[in-house]
């Protein structure tokens, strides 16, 4: 029996491949599919609107292995090169690089609402962000790669001067949920480094990678940013390879860790920016009207699907009922369809796959004693449309409190009201990306932020979008590795080196 139970699986699969090569069966759907479901047939990415299940064009082709090889190769080339180039000069083309994606703003607003279904105003949010780093950010840039001159501590000791070497070549693999805003802010500050680049972008969003990297390599000189397109099996060449020298990735927890492990065969440089299950506390003492507005919309923006998003809202227990109250008849303005459409504040789902995960979690949580306080009305037919849903009496041990859900579901527990039982609650997971403590006492809401284990604490705001340029975006425990953006994540592209002078060492 156990024979029987370790070859059974191995025989079907066997079985289906002699079927599908006789043309008798069509090939199983964990053969030919990649992340999210999308699917390669003959080269090209199928790649999928998923608001109207239609296939978008221009098509987008994989690149084949000698292909990436060269790519691979035209990237070390130009490295050496490119980092000869002035740390001024590089930032200054860089600006106007940004400056030319301003030009293609409305094109890279459609192909996002295109591709991965969101609104129209979310899509415009993103373009707006990403061009807007061609001002302040790019300064900040250049200010994290000057050198630092330390002078000569004592008399008669050395002086002392760090400078900033470039890793080579970068990989970025971005994410779907971002297309667009997510490779600049990796990109930047690679090149402004000295680094060469080259993205992968998702397989979900081939296009707007594609888009905003030849905005931007049109700029540059030739090699110093370069598109490949397709799944795994191009990213794993990407990683593995000996000529790549650093790998920065946006997306799950599972995908960062199986690069993490790659990388560590040669010692690469990772930057993983990776899941979340973000909390949010909410006090009694907390303006209840401003919580449960950034409860909804840090849960539904997106369609939910961003890192991190809302994912568990615990709310003390005298104030319960009345704050999922406020929720209720916020999330009822939440229309669900299609992203083109003014009226509309949340498209589809990605994918169905994603969309699956999301509804498993949610009939579960109910099915073991969850409360469905509402759900809203979705189109009948069309794409990937998931409804707006709050659920409340969620406990602990529910796979919606612990997996990332990734989808629109505000989830609300009670809690007793203790600092000790909101920090509790908050670490109660794998992960910890960023987190939120609503409260009128700012000295209570700083010391839970400070014991939360997560990279980033907002206090009464969502802390993605209120944070200075200089804080850095970083993942505590299972959330990720280094960070990107602000000083430290700009520092992340490059490694220091001490120039160390005897100045009393006779001279010419």
């Amino acid at each position: 029996q156990l024979i029987l139970l370790i070859t059974k699986p191995f025989a079907a699969i066997v079985l289906a491949l002699i079927y599908h090569c006789l043309g008798k069966l069509p090939l199983p759907l964990y053969f030919k599919t990649m992340v999210q479901g999308v699917e390669i047939k003959d080269g090209i990415i199928q790649n999928i609107n998923p608001a109207t299940g239609e296939l978008i064009e221009p098509h987008v082709a994989v690149t084949t292995p000698s292909e990436l090889a060269h790519v691979i190769q035209k990237a070390n080339e130009a490295q050496l090169a490119w980092s000869d180039v002035l740390l001024s000069e590089r930032i200054a083309l860089l600006r106007k690089a940004m400056a030319n994606v301003a030009n293609f703003s409305d094109e890279l607003r459609e192909t996002i609402t295109k591709e991965m279904g969101k609104v129209v105003a979310e899509a415009k949010s993103e373009v707006d962000n990403a061009v807007a780093l061609k001002d302040g950010w790019l300064d900040l840039i250049e200010e994290a790669n000057q050198d630092v001159h330390l002078g000569s501590g004592k008399e008669g000791e050395p002086e002392s001067i760090i400078v900033r070497d470039a890793f080579g070549v970068v990989v970025v693999l971005s994410p779907w949920n971002f297309p667009v805003g997510e490779i600049p802010l990796l990109v930047l500050p690679a090149l402004a480094a000295g680094n060469t680049v080259i993205v992968k972008p998702s397989e979900v969003t081939p296009l707007c990678g594609a888009f905003i990297c030849k905005a931007i390599a049109e700029v540059l000189p030739d090699g110093v940013l370069q598109v490949v397109q397709g799944d795994g099996a191009v990213g794993e060449q990407l990683v593995t390879s000996d000529d790549v020298h650093m790998v920065a990735m946006t997306g799950s927890s599972a995908t960062g860790k199986r690069i993490m492990e790659k990388c560590a065969k040669n010692l690469k440089r990772v930057v993983l920016e990776l899941g979340g299950k973000d909390p949010m506390i909410v006090f009694a003492d907390a303006d209840l009207d401003k919580a449960a507005n950034d409860a909804v919309t840090n849960s539904l923006f997106n369609a939910g699907q961003v890192c991190c998003s809302v994912e568990r809202v615990y709310v003390e227990e005298s104030v319960k009922t009345q704050f999922e109250q406020k929720v209720i008849d916020l999330a009822k303005d939440w229309k669900v369809g299609n992203p083109t459409e003014d009226n509309v504040k949340m498209g589809p789902m990605v994918s169905k796959t994603q969309m699956a995960i999301v509804k498993e979690q949610v009939a579960k949580a109910v099915d073991a004693g969850a409360t469905l306080l509402f759900e809203s009305e979705v189109p009948e037919v069309g794409g990937n449309f998931y409804p707006v849903t709050v659920l409340s009496d969620l406990t602990q041990d529910m796979t919606i409190q612990k997996k990332e859900t990734f989808g629109p579901v505000v989830s609300i527990a009670a809690f007793d009201g203790s600092e000790k039982e909101a920090v509790r609650l908050s670490n109660d997971t794998e992960y910890g990306l960023a987190s939120y403590v609503y409260t009128c006492d700012l000295q209570k809401g700083a010391r839970v932020g400070r014991k939360i284990r997560s990279g980033q604490v907002g206090i009464n705001c969502y802390s993605l979008v209120c944070a200075q340029a200089k804080c850095p975006w970083v993942g505590h425990k299972g959330s990720g590795m280094g960070s990107h953006s602000g000083m430290d994540g700009f520092r992340s592209f490059s490694a220091p080196k001490s120039l160390v002078f005897n100045t009393n060492a006779p001279t010419l």
